[in-house]
């Protein structure tokens, strides 16, 4: 008999492809020119400038009053009612995980195709999960999860035609989980100024991340929006001390900064529209995208992401579209000159 303290053997879960991971390239191509050029994920290329963090901020604990401040600025930057429907977290990814553990096992629809964490998230947890094509095919679902402006494509809708799919759902009790990951550069309405609607209430989650606007994804900072009752459920199962020092104080000073993400909006907006013009003369066809990222389709879609990733640059492929890259945003002249020359 198995004496083991695991009740639950483990299981195998497939690996799901994400951009940001060089090594596979490195061994595929290893006479590839270094350093990579590594514009497979959506990550802003200039980042927030870290401003100096106390020395104890390492050394001990966070405390609740540094929490709360960081909730406070949150709520400020994203138009939630206020710090309490705030939960900051380790990243966004963590609350992906953690919300499908919160609900009894039910039927979950994903509008898709979008980041693949959160159907496997939900299917992990032991829900049903189905990718439905179109908004209708959430409506009769228990829970539903949105992702707007969507990853891979961009793909939006208004902020009205989501707040009442969230109102459909409360109504019998159902859950609409709104992942707004990429908002913060976009000409989009958040839902975070209505989580405590009467009629979306306590029926909207939404996720926002701090590390894809602000450069700085390695901090590992995301946040959960959502009416006070549910915020305290998503806070208590991530336990104490969840966001580390350092973080609590570089988030707070971010997200504080309204004029640097102004012009960050402005910026990567100009950078997203040459980008576009790089990849039309390189023959392909933009298909959707955000100010962070581009995605296309090529005529040649597989050699040509042979040949960028010859040359040492790294772009996101899809196992299902062969045709299709997603491009991030080169940093600097250098970048934006390496890449021009092999799309060229």
């Amino acid at each position: 008999m198995d004496h083991s303290v695991w009740s639950v053997p483990a299981r195998e879960v497939a690996p799901i492809a994400h951009g940001g991971d060089l090594g596979g390239l490195r061994m595929a191509y290893p006479d590839a020119p270094e350093p990579w050029l590594d514009l497979s994920t959506g990550i802003n290329p200039v980042p927030y400038r870290v401003p100096p963090v106390e020395a104890s901020a390492w050394t001990r604990l966070p405390e609740a009053a540094e929490v709360w401040a960081l909730r406070e600025a949150a709520a400020a930057a994203y138009g939630a009612p206020d710090a309490a429907h705030v939960v900051p977290a380790p990243g966004t990814q963590i609350l992906i995980e953690t919300l499908p553990r919160l609900l009894a096992p039910s039927r979950v629809a994903v509008l898709g195709p979008t980041y693949a964490e959160h159907a496997a998230a939900w299917a992990r947890a032991g829900h049903a999960v189905d990718e439905v094509a179109a908004v209708a095919g959430l409506r009769d679902a228990q829970v539903a999860v949105i992702v707007d402006p969507n990853n891979p494509d961009g793909r939006t809708f208004s902020g009205a035609e989501r707040r009442a799919l969230a109102g459909t759902l409360r109504a019998r009790g159902g859950l609409l989980v709104a992942d707004e990951a990429f908002a913060d550069l976009e000409p989009v309405e958040s839902l975070c100024p209505h989580v405590s609607a009467p009629d979306v209430a306590p029926g909207l989650v939404v996720l926002r991340s701090f590390g894809k606007t602000y450069g700085l994804a390695g901090l590992r900072l995301g946040f959960a929006i959502a009416n006070p009752a549910t915020a305290v459920r998503i806070a208590a199962a991530l336990g104490p001390w969840a966001v580390s020092g350092p973080a609590l104080a570089i988030g707070r000073a971010a997200l504080s900064d309204a004029a640097w993400r102004a012009q960050a909006a402005r910026d990567r907006a100009a950078d997203a529209a040459r980008l576009d013009r790089m990849i039309a003369r390189a023959g392909g066809r933009i298909v959707g995208g955000t100010s962070l990222f581009r995605t296309a389709d090529f005529p040649d879609g597989p050699d040509l992401f042979r040949r960028l990733a010859a040359s040492g640059i790294a772009v996101r492929r899809f196992a299902e579209r062969p045709e299709r890259l997603r491009f991030g945003l080169p940093a600097g002249k250098g970048a934006w000159c390496r890449l021009s020359r092999v799309l060229r």
